[in-house]
């Protein structure tokens, strides 16, 4: 079982588009312990993603988390898994050693040179120098660890150069999102620029696994595989299975989004999740009906409910803004997969079929 997380509400960074509300409540020791013994009662393995807040506050629960986790792992016979997303700005060769011997997948929130234009510590200074430095820590340590992105209107004329720098620094896959959310104002501009900086990226992008080397760029690797393979049951928002978020008090959501909504609790970590529960929220359609005679569907995020509440309020309407990404960013990667196969037709289905 795949369970996330929240170790503390509190952060140590200001970011202009987080929506979260920071505070100092912290998961206890006890919800921790439980949280574990959950994670390997069902299900081939025990799964745990620390999320915040920023984790990292927290390195005493992690450190926990993970004994507690190898003494389950001996017991049960299930492997233990761990990843972590964190703004990097704690990392330390301690903790990092500890991640490398236990295999830990990290995701780095980082906007490589676009940094400062959000993502600022709490007095407002910059957080580039530091998180670029600790970055180059962690791929010594854990080389396949990831970049994620998240691109507000501030720092879309930096786009392409963040990407090209992110790799160039050694990232092999950058998950890259637009911010959405009430912090966040996209005009007409801003979606403009953004198209040419996506060119931009998706020129580069072509080079790099033309030339052959690794790549993956989730915008343009999700839709070119939903291209080729169709839709895929699997891969939409399922509420409360995929990866259930666990919050400080040991209440059990279907999503991040949905902490604090009765109406999507699925239980505690002490007495177990409700299955009639989760089986009712897997039922609901997850297309909204505006988009259920839209050609593009199948290969758009409009499954999203936590990203739908995020922009809109509800989980089963797709605001303007992402309906307008979602078009633009198929567009472009429809061009990028073409040009690529022109290219090369072997090496394109090999890359993209698996």
């Amino acid at each position: 079982m795949n369970l996330t997380l929240h170790l503390t509400e509190g952060c140590n960074m200001a970011c202009s588009y987080c929506t979260r509300v920071q505070s100092a409540v912290r998961m206890s020791e006890d919800v921790l312990d439980a949280a574990c013994d959950l994670a390997f009662s069902a299900g081939t393995h025990g799964g745990l993603c620390f999320f915040g807040g920023e984790p990292l506050l927290e390195q005493g629960l992690i450190e926990r988390a993970v004994e507690r986790c190898r003494m389950l792992s001996q017991k049960t016979g299930k492997p233990a898994r761990f990843k972590m997303t964190t703004n990097g700005t704690l990392l330390t060769p301690g903790f990092l050693t500890l991640a490398k011997n236990v295999q830990m997948g990290i995701g780095l929130s980082f906007e490589g040179t676009a940094q400062d234009q959000c993502r600022r510590f709490q007095d407002g200074s910059g957080s580039f120098h530091i998180v670029a430095e600790h970055a180059k820590m962690l791929l010594q340590y854990l080389p396949g660890s990831y970049a994620m992105m998240t691109v507000a209107p501030d720092a879309v004329p930096q786009y392409a150069e963040a990407v090209q720098y992110l790799y160039q620094l050694g990232f092999r896959t950058i998950l890259a999102t637009i911010a959405y959310g009430e912090n966040v104002h996209w005009t007409d501009d801003d979606l403009d620029l953004l198209g040419i900086q996506l060119r931009q990226i998706a020129a580069f992008y072509q080079e790099q696994l033309r030339n052959g080397t690794p790549f993956f760029f989730s915008p343009f690797d999700g839709k070119i595989r939903d291209l080729l393979r169709g839709f895929q049951t699997g891969e939409r928002c399922h509420l409360g299975f995929r990866q259930m978020p666990v919050a400080p008090d040991g209440k059990i959501y279907a999503c991040t989004q949905f902490i604090g909504d009765a109406d999507f609790c699925l239980g505690d970590v002490f007495s177990g999740i409700n299955t009639e529960k989760q089986k009712e929220l897997a039922m609901r359609d997850a297309t909204p009906d505006t988009c259920k005679a839209c050609a593009l569907r199948s290969r758009c995020t409009n499954s999203c409910g936590c990203l739908n509440r995020l922009e809109t309020g509800n989980e089963r309407t797709v605001s303007p803004l992402q309906c307008a990404y979602e078009r633009m960013l198929i567009g472009i990667a429809d061009e990028t997969a073409d040009a690529l196969f022109q290219a090369d037709p072997a090496r394109f289905q090999k890359r993209f079929s698996s």
